[in-house]
């Protein structure tokens, strides 16, 4: 089915002659029955428009390659059995990374975006040499437990990393000769030369809003902003149900966004960044590293997260209304490395501000939460091989990832 490194009987290469159509097709099959859930030939038939012979051969291939499961067959309706197909969790398997200010992540994903492990390593920020021993970890310490045939099956390993780290000098705290090793450092090529598999590397915003746009709830519409919360800000753009990189991979790019201030101007990541928060807490002589130790749980802080709550959401509220007026956006999805609890209290903010702003001449839309959570950019690392392979975003993001390194 898929382009994927790998030997043994279970390997995922059989898909490589087949002509494009085909391969189209397979990715349409695939992704309908990501959104929508186990589908019987028919309905998958009647939903794509092909021809139940072709959808016949399309989905006894994909089951033949352990990619899809049949399901018991759905009795008490009038004529022959239904049998549903549904994806193999175990089909495919897909490492990702996330390089962050104060933390990094690698994980192991299915096919259905289950996390089966997780490595964290908190640091005061990150080196190109970190990075790699902790990738070099990750692939020796996650894959451990996948059988011969299950390695084969790991369609490659993704890179979620913040565009031009160097450039962050007094956001990263990182010292220059730190910040000129990130200027000339190839992430992708030094981790390539120590993974077995494909390498793919993009903005994390993206990587992100690619987690979301491919594991979420699917109640965003076709069109929607993802924006993230991290130590900076940032965020993707999804139109018409798929990733929207743009021309330089920047799209939805959002921490350098004018925002008013009394003062003047300044950038989105100077109010909606957790960085700014940190710096709050250790003003007030609190310990901040509670938020880059375990971002599910900051515990009680103070006032100082409702006051960064209300600074990021009215910035937040002028970024979704600025994005809406340039593209009619039908939702502002927001999300972040912090516990559900403030994304509700955050989300709600966002959404009174908006409230208070004339509106006329805009397209209606919503500020919801995102569904991913804190791990959003180490899965979107993950999901960059699961959209290389398998879904129809292939050809907007995917033109010139790493091949394997097969001396491994």
């Amino acid at each position: 089915m898929a382009n994927t490194a790998g030997t043994g009987t279970d390997s995922l290469s059989r898909g490589t002659n087949q002509s494009g159509v085909r391969l189209y097709n397979e990715r349409l099959v695939l992704s309908l029955i990501r959104r929508h859930g186990a589908l019987p030939k028919a309905d998958i038939a009647r939903r794509t428009g092909l021809s139940p012979q072709t959808i016949s051969t399309i989905a006894n291939a994909l089951e033949a390659d352990g990619i899809l499961l049949r399901l018991d067959p759905l009795r008490g309706k009038v004529g022959q059995p239904l049998v549903p197909y549904a994806l193999n969790p175990r089909g495919a398997f897909f490492l990702g990374l996330k390089i962050g200010r104060r933390s990094s992540d690698v994980v192991l994903m299915d096919f259905l975006g289950n996390v089966l492990g997780r490595l964290h390593e908190p640091h005061p920020y990150p080196t190109p040499e970190i990075i790699v021993d902790l990738a070099r970890r990750g692939i020796d310490e996650l894959t451990i437990s996948l059988s011969e045939g299950e390695r084969a099956r790991i369609a490659g390993f993704g890179i979620a990393a913040p565009f031009e780290l160097w450039n962050w000098e007094s956001q990263i705290g990182a010292p220059p000769d730190v910040l000129e090793a990130w200027r000339n450092a190839d992430m992708r090529a030094a981790i390539a030369a120590i993974c077995p598999w494909p390498v793919y590397l993009h903005n994390d915003g993206t990587a992100a809003c690619a987690a979301e746009l491919v594991l979420g709830n699917g109640q965003h519409g076709d069109d929607f902003l993802y924006v993230f919360l991290g130590s900076f800000v940032g965020g993707g753009v999804v139109l018409n149900s798929h990733l929207f990189p743009g021309r330089t991979g920047y799209a939805g790019a959002l921490a350098p966004m004018p925002i008013a201030t009394p003062s003047g101007f300044q950038q989105l990541m100077k109010s909606a960044s957790i960085y700014v928060l940190a710096e709050a807490l250790a003003a007030a002589g609190k310990d901040a590293s509670i938020l880059w130790r375990d971002p599910s749980d900051w515990g009680e802080i103070g006032p100082e997260i409702t006051q960064w709550i209300a600074d990021a959401a009215r910035s937040l509220a002028v970024a979704s209304v600025s994005a809406v007026s340039i593209i009619d956006f039908s939702t502002i999805v927001i999300d972040g490395a912090f516990p559900p609890v403030v994304r509700a209290a955050l989300v709600a903010a966002v959404r009174e501000a908006v409230a208070g702003f004339d509106r006329q001449g805009l397209a209606p839309f919503e500020v919801v939460e995102g569904t991913i959570g804190f791990g959003a950019r180490e899965i979107g690392g993950a999901c960059l091989p699961l959209l290389a392979n398998f879904t129809q975003d292939r050809e907007v993001l995917f033109k010139d990832n790493i091949p394997p390194q097969h001396n491994h």
